[in-house]
C-alpha cells in the first residue's frame, strides 16, 4: 500500500516533519469521522513551494465512519483533481479557514454536504480535509448526534488552529478509543454535560445508580474505584479533570473501565474536554489469567527441574556404590543426560517468555562438559553464531543432542591428541545448522552411525530424526572431525 510520501514525492513542498504531522492526523482521525458521521478525505496541494498556487490536489488518505453509511463505496486514495475543480477545497487552502456553510450537491442517489478544513502547521496550510455527509440525515438530529457534531466542530477547529492531533500523544491512542464504546462531554470545570447511553451503561455496571450528568467526573470515578495499594487516592480525580491528555483506568467488582481524556481548545484556551470510555473488563480478566498461567507454568518447570536433580543425585549415589566400572559409567552418563534436560527446565522457570534462550543453555552445557574433562585447562573452545530463542519442543531434544556430541568429542576425539573444540551455529531461512568439530583422531575407517553400538550416538540419531525432524552427518578429513546437525526451526 502506497504511503503519503509516495503520492507527494517530487510534487509537493511538504517537509518530512509536515508529512509526519499528516501521518499523525490520519492515525487518529477515525474519531473525527465517527463524531461527524462523515467520510473524510485528506487532500495535499501539488505545488513547488508554499508561495505558489497549486496545480491541483492528490487524495492521500480516506476514512469511512462507523456511525453512518459511507458515501464512497470505492477508495479515492490516489485520485487527483485540478485547482478550481473543487472551490471549497481551494477556499480552505487560500483562506486558511474552515468552509462550513455550503449547499448540498447531488452525488449519485444522495444529496451530500461538503465542508472543508485546512490542516495547519504553524502558519502554513499543509493539506485540506473534505468532509462529506448525507444531508438527509441531518434534518432531525438526536441529542447524541448534536453533541457528537458539536464536539467534531471543536476538533476540526483545533486542526485549523494546529492543535490537533495532540503533540506528544505517544501510545495514548494504542489501542485507539472508539466513539461507540462510550463518550462523555465535560465543561471547563470537569462537570459532565453529556453522557452517551453506552457510557451511562458503563457507570451502571460499576455501581452508579443515578444520573451522571451534572456531576464532576473525577468525583464519580473516585467514588467507584477500588484504589490499588500503590496508587494515591487523588490520582484518578486529577486525571479526569479534562485539563490534560490522560488515560485513566478504574476498577471495582463490577468491572474495569478505561478513560481517555481529550482536552478541547479554542484559540489557546481550554473550553472543556471529551472522555472516551472503553469497557476492558474481559481484557483485564484474560490478562490476569495469562499472568496466573505463566506463573503456574514457570513453577511447573521449576519443580520438574528439582525432580530431575533429585533423580540425578540418586543415580550418582547409586553409581558410587556399584563396583562394576561399566555399570558405574552407564549411570554417570545417565546423570549427564538428565542434567542437560534439567538445564532447559531451569531456563524456562527463570524466564517470563514461553521460549528458551538457548545460548544460555549452551553455555551451561559446555561448562558442565568441560568440568568433567581431565584436560579442562588445555582445551580451547571456539564458538560462533547464536541460537536466539527456541521453542521448548526443540530446546529439550537439542540440548541432549549437543550434550552427546560434545561429550563424544571430548571422550573420543580430544581425549587423545586434539585440543580444539568448535561449535558453529548458523541460520538459513527457517533452518538451523549446528556444527561441532574437533581436531582429534576422527572416526575409525568404515564407521556408520546407523550401525554404531555407541548408545550416545544412537540417542543423537533418534532425537535428530524423530524429535527435531532433521539430519545428522559425520565427516572426517585430514584436519578435523565434524558433526553437522541440520533441522527446521519452526
Amino acid at each position: 500500500m502506497a504511503s503519503i510520501e509516495d503520492y507527494v514525492q517530487g510534487r509537493s513542498s511538504l517537509s518530512p516533519d509536515q508529512i509526519h504531522r499528516l501521518r499523525e492526523l490520519v492515525a487518529d482521525w477515525q474519531l473525527l469521522s465517527d463524531l461527524s458521521f462523515a467520510d473524510l478525505i485528506l487532500w495535499v496541494p501539488l505545488r513547488k513551494d508554499f508561495k505558489s498556487w497549486p496545480t491541483g490536489y492528490v487524495a492521500v488518505a480516506h476514512i469511512r465512519p462507523t456511525t453512518a453509511a459511507t458515501l464512497f463505496p470505492h477508495d479515492v486514495i490516489g485520485d487527483e483533481i485540478s485547482y478550481g475543480a473543487r472551490p471549497h477545497i481551494d477556499q480552505a487552502l487560500s483562506g486558511a479557514e474552515i468552509v462550513r456553510d455550503t449547499q448540498p450537491e447531488a452525488m449519485g442517489e444522495f444529496m451530500v454536504k461538503e465542508e472543508t478544513i485546512p490542516v495547519m502547521v504553524g502558519d502554513q496550510v499543509i493539506g485540506v480535509i473534505s468532509r462529506h455527509r448525507n444531508s438527509e440525515l441531518m434534518r432531525q438530529p438526536s441529542r447524541l448526534e448534536l453533541n457528537y457534531r458539536e464536539i467534531a466542530h471543536n476538533l476540526y477547529r483545533m486542526i485549523a488552529e494546529g492543535t490537533f492531533p495532540y503533540p506528544d500523544a505517544g501510545s495514548l491512542f494504542d489501542p485507539a478509543p472508539r466513539v461507540g464504546d462510550g463518550l462523555i462531554r465535560l465543561d471547563v470545570n470537569g462537570v459532565i454535560s453529556y453522557a452517551s447511553p453506552n457510557s451511562r451503561s458503563a457507570f451502571s455496571r460499576l455501581g452508579w445508580v443515578s444520573e451522571v450528568e451534572g456531576h464532576v467526573l473525577g468525583d464519580v470515578a473516585q467514588s467507584l474505584a477500588r484504589v490499588r495499594p500503590d496508587a494515591h487516592e487523588e490520582t484518578i480525580a486529577l486525571g479526569l479533570t479534562g485539563k490534560a491528555l490522560k488515560r485513566v483506568e478504574i476498577e471495582n467488582v463490577g468491572g474495569t473501565i478505561d478513560f481517555t481524556v481529550l482536552p478541547l481548545m479554542r484559540s489557546g484556551d481550554r473550553i472543556g474536554a471529551i472522555v472516551m470510555l472503553n469497557n476492558v473488563t474481559e481484557l483485564r480478566r484474560r490478562e490476569r489469567e495469562l499472568v496466573t498461567k505463566d506463573a503456574t507454568i514457570r513453577e511447573i518447570h521449576h519443580r520438574v527441574k528439582n525432580n530431575l536433580q533429585t533423580v540425578s543425585a540418586l543415580l550418582r549415589l547409586q553409581a558410587r556404590r556399584i563396583e562394576d566400572p561399566g555399570a558405574s559409567a552407564a549411570l554417570n552418563e545417565a546423570v549427564r543426560r538428565i542434567a542437560s534436560i534439567a538445564l532447559v527446565h531451569e531456563t524456562l522457570s527463570n524466564s517470563r517468555d514461553s521460549s528458551v534462550a538457548f545460548d544460555d543453555v549452551l553455555d551451561s552445557l559446555v561448562t558442565h562438559a568441560l568440568e568433567l574433562s581431565p584436560r579442562m585447562n588445555e582445551l580451547r573452545i571456539d564458538r560462533t553464531g547464536s541460537f536466539g530463542s527456541l521453542e521448548p519442543r526443540i530446546a529439550t531434544p537439542l540440548a541432549l543432542v549437543i550434550t552427546e556430541l560434545i561429550h563424544n568429542a571430548l571422550e573420543h576425539g580430544l581425549a587423545q591428541e586434539g585440543l580444539a573444540l568448535g561449535i558453529h551455529v548458523s541460520s538459513v531461512a527457517s533452518e538451523l545448522s549446528v556444527t561441532i568439530s574437533d581436531d582429534g583422531v576422527g572416526f575409525p575407517e568404515g564407521f556408520d552411525i546407523a550401525t554404531s553400538p555407541n548408545l550416545g550416538l544412537q540417542i543423537v540419531r533418534t532425537l535428530t530424526e524423530n524429535e527435531l525432524r532433521g539430519t545428522l552427518s559425520l565427516v572426517t578429513d585430514d584436519k578435523e572431525t565434524r558433526a553437522v546437525l541440520l533441522f527446521p526451526n519452526v
